[in-house]
């Protein structure tokens, strides 16, 4: 019988490489970049049934309940989701979710693998992990391969100690290359992509930290056995984890251990690293022109146009070779070789200490979501949206009062010690310093208009009394 598989997602990144449509405080593997569902949503559909066990999920305490609501919308219960304290890249993660699994399932065959990755064939992916089973039951750490198709500076590569045909050792970790290398390596048909997929039980990734990062594997181990629960989550401890250096998992054990195996990959893959993986995903017509949302091209050649304003058209006249990306608040316009480094954009924003650097217009909370629709010196007005049986904390604000007005659903409505139902229509005033909250007893989302009034509006302005959420 072959033995079961316990997956593990990779959901801490902060997406800048497809700014402006991911950013830190929601990037890319939580956003709709083709189809009906995440880059998060189907990587946990494709390591789901099967052979596959419930996911465990390591991701940042911001993104915890869009991974737990993503998951819901498409009815997966994550085995367990791990909060980092703080982001130290892909080797502290693994280690700790290995030391987790340990502790429950002593041997216990684990498949490591990014959240944001475009898998389509999800049989032929399966099937490749499936084949590498024997090797990774008897102790080697299996890395999958990518068969290249082009000469490829933005990913790392592998080199097979023989032509990559089946599973052979792994004889090294390429860089990624400069073109001519690229070229090079893409001619000789030895070398494969590096997907950052990894197959191994935890008795031996466990017995790699101990030999080549014994020091990491000694905070991480008091990070998991201090961590404690929260909710539905398991908070890592964040003192120890305050130790770790950055270290991603390639660097701290791969590429010194010798017990390395690398598996090919022959279906498609691609990572989303840069809008020209974006372009090419998208499946361009003819004349190289892929476009979504609200667009329109005129003679126009290998061009991406991407809107997600609502309300607004992203027009291309003669473009050629140009990515152009529109969203309500910014707007990239960039050549198609260059989207490798939209994080100098990133950069730049921030040090003008820009919010767009980070932060998107639409805010998502546990309940729901909120975004800005005017801000003006003494006044703001937001679109609320509360999912069925969600509820706003109890609270009050010192320095502003709010008028909802109901445009979608019920709202239940309590302004300190008056509790009534709001339909749609309907409004409601809550004074300053009042304690109220909102809740949505309906089934279906509930939207409403809010407007604030007051001397100061930032979001710092609460008190909270009661949180189902055990927010502070």
């Amino acid at each position: 019988m072959t033995k079961p598989i316990y997956p593990l997602l990779l959901c801490g990144g902060s997406g800048t490489r497809l700014w402006p449509l991911s950013r830190k405080s929601y990037p890319k593997q939580f956003a709709l970049l083709s189809g009906d569902h995440s880059l998060f949503q189907a990587s946990a559909l494709r390591l789901s049934g099967s052979i596959f066990t419930a996911p465990t999920i390591i991701t940042g305490s911001d993104y915890r309940f869009i991974v737990t609501e993503q998951l819901a919308n498409v009815e997966i219960s994550p085995a367990a989701v791990l909060i980092e304290p703080e982001p130290r890249n892909t080797a502290p993660a693994i280690c700790a979710a290995a030391l987790a699994l340990h502790d429950t399932e002593p041997g216990a065959l684990m498949l490591v693998a990014p959240s944001d990755h475009v898998i389509p064939d999800t049989e032929t992916f399966r099937e490749t992990v499936i084949s590498a089973i024997p090797a990774a039951s008897s102790g080697r750490i299996i890395t999958f391969g990518i068969r290249p198709n082009r000469a490829e500076t933005g990913y790392g590569w592998l080199e097979p100690l023989a032509e990559p045909d089946g599973l052979q050792p792994l004889k090294a970790f390429v860089e990624k290359p400069d073109t001519e290398t690229a070229l090079d390596m893409l001619k000789s048909r030895k070398y494969l992509w590096n997907a950052g997929i990894f197959l191994f039980s935890t008795d031996t990734i466990l017995s790699a930290f101990e030999a080549y990062a014994p020091d990491l594997l000694d905070h991480v181990r008091l990070a998991v056995a201090e961590g404690r629960k929260d909710l539905g989550f398991t908070r890592l401890a964040p003192e120890p984890w305050s130790n770790l250096d950055d270290l991603s998992i390639d660097y701290a054990v791969m590429e010194k251990a010798d017990n390395l195996s690398v598996m090919p990959y022959e279906g498609e893959w691609s990572d989303l690293g840069s809008w020209e993986a974006v372009w090419r995903e998208a499946q361009p017509d003819a004349e190289g022109i892929a476009t979504k949302g609200p667009t329109t091209a005129i003679d126009c050649h290998n061009v991406l146009l991407h809107a997600e304003a609502e309300g607004q058209q992203l027009v291309g006249i003669g473009l050629e070779d140009i990515v152009a990306v529109s969203m309500p608040d910014a707007v990239l316009v960039a050549h198609k070789d260059r989207t490798q480094e939209i994080k100098r954009v990133v950069t730049s924003l921030k040090a003008k200490g820009i919010a767009q650097a980070d932060n998107l217009p639409r805010d998502y909370r546990p309940w729901g979501w909120y975004e800005s629709l005017v801000v003006g010196g003494r006044f703001q007005v937001k679109r609320i949206v509360v999912n069925p049986g969600a509820a706003l904390s109890l609270q009050s604000h010192h320095h502003r009062a709010e008028h909802w007005i109901v445009v979608e659903g019920t709202a239940r409505v309590t302004v300190d010690d008056v509790v009534k139902l709001i339909t749609e229509n309907q409004s409601v005033y809550i004074p300053l310093g009042a304690v109220h909250r909102m809740e949505n007893p309906g089934k279906l989302p509930m939207v409403l208009i809010e407007v604030q009034t007051g001397s100061y509006l930032g979001e710092d302005d609460i008190i909270r009394y009661e949180d189902v959420y055990a927010r502070d």
